[in-house]
């Protein structure tokens, strides 16, 4: 037997705590005794359960994180390691995480499961598939009875009555609703849906947390479409929430989520018609313009423009050469008509008019001299208006 003293004892105890894993790491639920706060800020209670109790001591750093401090009383939750106190050989909790016992307990299972889906790649944003613009089938999961359904109708039949609902009823709470959401979901797989809702009203979150099971969580991320869960309201969180590719805070707003608005299509249709036909107009006037001057420039260019233009040409070559010769020939009728006068006025027969005669011998050669003649030759006389026969004396 080995003989030990008490620090000795309390740090061979503490050692062993230490090493082992599972202290390391706990939750413990119960009920708050003895709370008390020290003016340093550290907060000290004791756990009970009937007659079982734990020293738990919180600092001021994981007190200052609560939104209320806890009461004696109190059913709590507490998350924390399990160490050995050496000073007075006590056993404590030292809580890092505080939360009401209850839902506290569902919250701590909540939050490991998030965290093992989101290591999974679950919520992966990169998945996240965006919504259709205008789907052509939607389907709806959620409860017939539940007044998140007719919400949801009368929103999907106000804002798009042209998408066709394909509903899959399932229980949203209770015993197995777990497994009629995860039928409902597969049942609309099989369809040819293009965007699924699963919605579900407001309520606690024990109504909620079907919501928030593993296997609805993978159900929703195996889906072959857009999923958007519409899950109580803005406040709750569930885990479907993380899944879906679109997160609604309410049913209402899952339904305008996935319907486009059929009067701003319809206003947005009329615009873009208007856009288009005055893009059309203005391209087909823009085109007749180009067509009215290639037809001019290929009427410029064709070989009936180019023969009225020769045509053209040669009536003006014809015109001046006209001109030219109409100048030229009256010119010359006037150079005519003054040689005219001038012959006229050396002709001969000019000179006879003038009371003049010409001799000439009867083989006529002119006879311009008296010594030409003898007498009794013949001669013959030419006047102005005949000629007549002589006798030389």
């Amino acid at each position: 037997m080995q003989l030990l003293t008490v620090s000795q004892l309390n740090m061979y105890l503490r050692d062993l705590l230490d090493a082992d894993d599972l202290l390391r790491d706990v939750w413990v639920e119960g009920e708050i005794s003895s709370f008390s706060r020290h003016f340093s800020g550290h907060c000290y209670f004791t756990l009970k359960e009937g007659e079982a109790q734990i020293g738990a001591v919180m600092w001021k750093s994981v007190a200052a994180r609560l939104a209320a401090l806890p009461a004696n009383g109190e059913a709590v939750l507490a998350h924390g390691r399990v160490a050995f106190y050496e000073v007075r050989g006590q056993v404590q909790l030292y809580v890092d995480t505080l939360r009401p016992a209850g839902i506290g307990l569902l919250q701590a299972q909540f939050e490991r499961l998030k965290e093992r889906l989101a290591a999974e790649g679950l919520f992966d944003p990169s998945r996240k598939r965006p919504l259709p613009l205008l789907p052509h089938r939607i389907g709806i999961v959620t409860s017939p009875t539940g007044a998140a359904l007719q919400d949801v109708l009368n929103i999907l039949r106000r804002r798009y009555p042209l998408a066709e609902i394909v509903f899959a009823p399932c229980r949203v709470q209770g015993a197995g609703a777990a497994e009629t959401i995860i039928n409902a979901l597969y049942a609309l797989y099989e369809t040819n849906v293009d965007v699924i809702i699963v919605a579900r009203g407001g309520g606690g979150a024990e109504d909620l947390w079907t919501f928030n099971d593993e296997q609805v969580a993978r159900a929703v991320f195996a889906s072959p479409v857009p999923v958007v869960s519409g899950v109580g309201h803005e406040t709750d969180t569930t885990l479907i929430d993380f899944v879906a590719d679109v997160r609604a805070p309410t049913p209402s707003a899952a339904a305008e989520l996935v319907s486009p608005d059929i009067v701003a299509l319809t206003d947005d249709i009329a615009h873009m018609r208007n856009r288009l036909e005055a893009a059309m107009t203005q391209r087909l006037a823009n085109a007749r313009e180009t067509i009215d001057r290639l037809k001019l420039r290929l009427s410029l260019r064709s070989p009936e423009s180019r023969i009225r233009r020769d045509r053209q040409h040669i009536d003006e070559l014809l015109r001046r050469a006209t001109s030219t010769l109409e100048r030229r020939l009256i010119l010359a009728r006037t150079r005519l008509d003054g040689a005219r006068g001038r012959l006229e006025a050396l002709s001969p027969l000019a000179t006879l008019a003038r009371g003049y005669a010409i001799v000439q011998s009867p083989t006529g050669t002119l006879i311009t001299e008296a010594a030409q003649v003898a007498p009794d030759d013949r001669i013959e006389i030419i006047v102005r208006r005949g000629r007549f026969h002589a006798h030389v004396e």
